[in-house]
Formats: C-alpha cells, sequence, structure tokens
C-alpha cells in the first residue's frame, strides 16, 4: 500500500485507478481513504444470471485486480439472495426472479471462471445470503423503512415505468435496499459497479450512513459495448467475447470489431499503458493499417485468457483461412431482427458488426465490397428478406454468419 505521507505517489496511484472509470463519488474521499494505514475493503457484486463471464465484465474485474496489487482486499460477493429478486436496473419490464437452482449452477461457474483475473489469495468471495436472509420479514420491513417511494422513483428506469403505466412489482424496489444492505453487512471502503448501477450504489452509501458507518466511495465503470458496437455486451443479445471461447474463436471475434470500436476495447480491455493506446492512434492516423493495430489487441487478449504465444498462433491460423478465401467452420451465427417483411442490406452489414453505421455500410456496399455467399451486392437499398441465411462478408476480413428473423 501508499504510505499516507507519500503525497505524490498517492496521485499517482489516483490517476492509474482512474483510468477507464465513468464517475468517482467522491474523488477527494477515495484519495482520502488511499493514505489509510490498512487494506481498504473494494466490493463488486454479480448476480449469476449468466454461467459464463465474457469481455464485459473484465472491465470492472480488471479494476478489482488492480486494487488486489495495491495490497487492497477485493469481496468478489454472489448475489445469491438479491438474484432471487430480479436486478430491475434498466429494464422496462419486470425482470423474472431466478430459481435457486439456477443461482447455485452459475455461482458454481462464476468462481471457477474469475480466477483468470483475480488473485486467489487476495480475493474473498462472499454470498449475501449469508446475511440476508438471516433479516426475516421483521429485518427486511426495518430495512425498507429506512427509504422512501419519492426516492425510488427518482431512478430513471422505474419512473419512466410509472409514468408509461407499465407495472412495478414491489419487490423490485426491495433489490436496490438490499444491495446497499450488502454494504453495511460488509463495512465497505469502495463499491464498484458499472454506469448503470449507479442508483444502487448511491442507495448503498446512504444506508451506511444511516447505520453509522462511513459512507463508502462509489466508482462507477462504462458497459463495454459487443460485437455489434451498439448493445452493452450481453449473452443475451449474442454480442459477446467470453473469456473461456476457444483462441481462434476469441481472436475471430475480436477482429470483426470496426476499426472505431476497436480504441474502445483498448482502452477498456489492454493492459497497455494510454502513452502506448495513444502512439498506436498515431500510427494509424498516418497510414498504418487498423487491421495490424487489431492483431494486437486480438494477440494480448487471447494470451492472457489462454497461455502466452496463443495468440500469434491464432493470428497466423486467421490469415492462413482468409487469405486462402475459406470461411471458418464455427463461425457463430448472428440473428438479426427485421422490421418487418425484411431488413435492408445497410441495416444487416450494421447489425452484424461489419460496419459502424448504416452510412459506413452503404459506403462499402457502393465501393463492390460486399458479398452474400459469394455473390457480390452492389445495391445498399436491397431489402434481405425475412428467412434469409448466409454468410454475410465485407472486404476480405469482416465476415458473420447471418440469419434474418
Amino acid at each position: 500500500m501508499t504510505k499516507s505521507n507519500d503525497k505524490d505517489a498517492l496521485k499517482d496511484v489516483l490517476a492509474e485507478l482512474k483510468r477507464g472509470v465513468d464517475e468517482i463519488l467522491l474523488e477527494e474521499e477515495l484519495l482520502q481513504r488511499l493514505a489509510f494505514d490498512r487494506p481498504l475493503r473494494i466490493k463488486v457484486g454479480f448476480d449469476p444470471t449468466a454461467p459464463d463471464l465474457h469481455l464485459g465484465h473484465t472491465v470492472i474485474i480488471n479494476k478489482m485486480r488492480q486494487f488486489q496489487e495495491l495490497g487492497h482486499e477485493v469481496v468478489f460477493l454472489i448475489g445469491d439472495f438479491t438474484g432471487m429478486i430480479g436486478d430491475p436496473s434498466g429494464k422496462n419490464v419486470t425482470r423474472p426472479p431466478l430459481t435457486v437452482e439456477e443461482i447455485e449452477s452459475n455461482a458454481t461457474t462464476y468462481k471457477s471462471q474469475v480466477f483468470r483475473i483475480l488473485d486467489p489469495d487476495k480475493t474473498q468471495v462472499e454470498f449475501n445470503s449469508r446475511w440476508s436472509s438471516e433479516l426475516g420479514a421483521e429485518g427486511v420491513i426495518r430495512l425498507a423503512s429506512r427509504h422512501t417511494v419519492a426516492r425510488m422513483l427518482e431512478r430513471d428506469d422505474f419512473a419512466n415505468r410509472y409514468k408509461s403505466g407499465q407495472p412495478i412489482a414491489i419487490h423490485e424496489f426491495l433489490y436496490p435496499l438490499m444491495q446497499g444492505y450488502d454494504s453495511v453487512a460488509l463495512k465497505t471502503d469502495i463499491e464498484m459497479g458499472g454506469t448503470d448501477q449507479k442508483f444502487n450504489l448511491l442507495v448503498g452509501r446512504e444506508l451506511q450512513k444511516q447505520y453509522g458507518q462511513p459512507s463508502q466511495v462509489v466508482i462507477t465503470l462504462p458497459l463495454l459495448e459487443g460485437l455489434d458496437g451498439v448493445q452493452k455486451m450481453s449473452k443475451s443479445l449474442g454480442n459477446t467475447v467470453g473469456i473461456t471461447d476457444a483462441p481462434d474463436e476469441m481472436f475471430g471475434k475480436l477482429m470483426s470489431i470496426s476499426d472505431q470500436l476497436m480504441w474502445r476495447y483498448f482502452e477498456l480491455l489492454s493492459f497497455k499503458s494510454l502513452g502506448d493506446i495513444e502512439k498506436l492512434r498515431a500510427d494509424v492516423a498516418s497510414g498504418a493499417n487498423p487491421r495490424d493495430v487489431k492483431f494486437e489487441l486480438a494477440r494480448e487478449i487471447v494470451d492472457r485468457f489462454h497461455a502466452p504465444g496463443e495468440g500469434k498462433r491464432a493470428e497466423q491460423r486467421f490469415i492462413e483461412r482468409f487469405s486462402q478465401g475459406a470461411v471458418p467452420e464455427d463461425l457463430e451465427q448472428k440473428t438479426l431482427a427485421s422490421a418487418g417483411d425484411g431488413l435492408g442490406l445497410a441495416h444487416a452489414i450494421k447489425d452484424a458488426g461489419l460496419a459502424s453505421s448504416t452510412s459506413e455500410a452503404i459506403r462499402l456496399v457502393n465501393q463492390g465490397a460486399v458479398r452474400l455467399d459469394g455473390e457480390r451486392l452492389e445495391d445498399a437499398k436491397t431489402i434481405l428478406p425475412a428467412g434469409t441465411e448466409g454468410v454475410l462478408q465485407v472486404g476480405k476480413r469482416r465476415i458473420a454468419r447471418i440469419r434474418i428473423d
């Protein structure tokens, strides 16, 4: 840990911790806590809603690892109790609770995967049912008395649903309270979460104050866009790169992202210094091929989750496949939603993650760079009928197997 009297070193630590962070509430409080002569307790909660971790999860897990390397204590909190409520964050409809069996299965998988990043000797794995189940009906009622309906309706998703007449189940109000109580039970110094968790994290800060504890510092991190470059990375949307994906699959997925999205991935996923990333940007601006820079990103990620050298071998196999014009047999199919009886070609290209925008897609079509099952498509206004299946290819290396639903 950094000594409390080393102010310059503390500022350097703070600058590194701020990398990739969306917001710190409050920054001066974080600086004060970093000066403590004891390890800080950093909590991050994970609802076991999906059995596999993907690169979107690693944005925050990497930050947890960073705190570990600074000598602090990290709590990987599995929300087995709150998972039965269902996190309503960002949802327009009531989210169905998970069953006990689903939670146990997913939690087991999470625990086996998270130590690919975190140091197991410096990680405390907790389940919030340990203290939440003990509250009982009386305890939950007392906890609920510490917050108002008006405060709950300050949350955007609740407010929007209330205004539009969409139902909000009472149990959904309990979720932020139970998550906040986790911070009380663990006496958390810092809690981190995605930007969609800000309201919940602040509830924890307020509850700690009411329970006579110092209020935790809240750190929010951005949500990583998936391979489509639009929606956040989510297994339910099929736009993920799983940390257990095979090397070739992981490498190919990363090579499919747009040149613009590549920089976002560098910022949030790469362990390269910000100076090194800026140099890569300058190289591309000076005429370097973005593909070669993307190779660096894909190699780094594959090496991290497999073994040193696997990234280079995956790169060689990738080049061999595409230099020969071959379509990978394990290419994942992407299901694209049509607006009616079909989907416009430009929208299909963008939705498949082969272009960053429809305007770029139109330009690529006009350049003769787009093929469907080997046949060149030259009219960007082409409508692909519902039920269309095939391999959509942009240039030599952007490729996706699609189905129009």
